[in-house]
């Protein structure tokens, strides 16, 4: 890795989720080289928790689940024209704070490979590179995603298994991909096997694997959240509960989706009914308002985005956005707006699968439910806002 950094005729770092990997590898790369490193980020980002304010950064601007199709364009235009000047240039201006601030700092270059093996000769031999994934890896890779297409979670997550365990005996003290490790925690819950309550346990133990608590992988959040939604759901365990609502606030605080949002509103519902402070229930009730409100700005600037545009979108991408409005909608107390989008979804071409429908059915039949019970039991729900936003045709 530290080669490649060292080598790279350009790096473009995206520093927009603060990942603490990206940001430690863009601060080796400007000790080592003093130009042609490109550094991008959201407009709106206040995650880095580093003084970047000297560095030239591009922006972006995000609408939550994606960029629209115009910005994309924009930003490409941009970074094109970026790439070929500092190409070109005979002698380009250090991009990097440390050859600015310290100009006459010389930089670094690698010993011809004689001399590494003169070196290395006197010491014994050098320790043979780590085994290149095998075909055989490859081969069950392609056998698991075809299972898990077909919803054979339990034959994809013997697959799986198998490749994380071929994995550790080729390089035993390497890290497994976290991607891979993500997947089989997504088939070991869904397989149900040998219980659904042991299965869910399970994806816990390999999900902890990629520190749950402190990372800002946003994948490996949702599913850390989804896991315990389920746990709750089968234990009543408050602890699960809790684990969900922090998961998917930090998934929805650094993504900035409606997908992270629009979970984490329903389970603040939930959190809220197994308070037993009317204060605390209410605190929940209301973060959950603000949160759908948050919600149905970025799902409505998407949709409006993608409607102006014409921009092809996948089908299911445009039906679960209108679905999130249906429920942001309904947890607002718009009852006739969570109709109006729900319908819309339900009318497009081609139809959604009978299973996204019931599975939309279902849960807004249980987000009625939540806001029936809090009703009762006296949790201020307050008056409905506005109706959230107009279903378009």
């Amino acid at each position: 890795m530290y080669e490649r950094i060292l080598e790279a005729d350009l790096v473009v770092a995206d520093i927009s989720t603060g990942n603490r990997n990206a940001i430690y590898e863009l601060g080796v790369r400007h000790a080592l080289r003093p130009h042609t490193t490109i550094i991008i980020g959201e407009d709106s980002n206040t995650k880095i928790p580093f003084d970047l304010n000297h560095i030239v950064i591009r922006k972006y601007r995000h609408l939550g689940e994606d960029i629209g199709a115009s910005e994309a364009r924009r930003m490409s235009n941009d970074l094109t024209t970026a790439i070929k000047e500092l190409l070109a240039a005979q002698d380009p201006r250090a991009d990097s704070p440390v050859y600015t601030y310290i100009p006459r700092l010389q930089r670094p270059g690698l010993i011809p490979a004689e001399s590494v093996a003169a070196t290395t000769s006197t010491r014994g031999p050098a320790l043979p590179p780590p085994p290149q994934p095998s075909e055989t890896h490859g081969a069950m890779m392609t056998l698991a995603r075809e299972a898990q297409a077909r919803e054979d979670f339990a034959t994809a997550k013997s697959l799986l298994g198998s490749i994380v365990a071929l994995m550790k005996n080729q390089s035993p003290g390497r890290p497994v991909d976290a991607s891979i490790l993500q997947q089989l925690a997504l088939v070991t819950y869904k397989s149900k096997q040998p219980t659904a309550l042991e299965a869910l346990r399970d994806a816990c133990a390999i999900l902890a694997t990629l520190e749950p608590d402190t990372t800002n992988d946003t994948e490996t959040l949702g599913l850390w959240g989804a896991v315990h939604k389920r746990l709750w759901q089968l234990t009543g365990d408050r602890t699960s509960l809790d684990g969900a609502v922090r998961a998917l606030e930090r998934g929805f605080f650094i993504r900035n989706d409606y997908y992270n949002g629009i979970n984490l509103g329903y389970m603040l519902n939930e959190r809220a009914l197994a308070q037993t402070d009317l204060a605390e229930a209410t605190a929940d009730f209301i973060l959950a308002r603000r949160v759908r409100r948050e919600v149905c700005e970025i799902a409505e600037a998407w949709w409006k985005q993608a409607s102006e545009t014409g921009s092809e979108q996948p089908p299911d991408k445009i039906y679960w956005a209108l679905v999130t409005l249906a429920e942001a909608a309904l947890g607002l107390g718009d009852e006739d707006g969570s109709k109006r989008w729900f319908e819309e979804a339900k009318t497009l071409q081609p139809p959604p699968a009978k299973w996204m429908i019931e599975s939309t059915e279902t849960q807004l039949a249980n987000l009625r439910d939540l806001l029936k019970v809090a009703a009762a039991k006296g949790i201020p729900l307050q008056a409905p806002p506005p109706p959230v936003g107009r279903a378009t045709h």
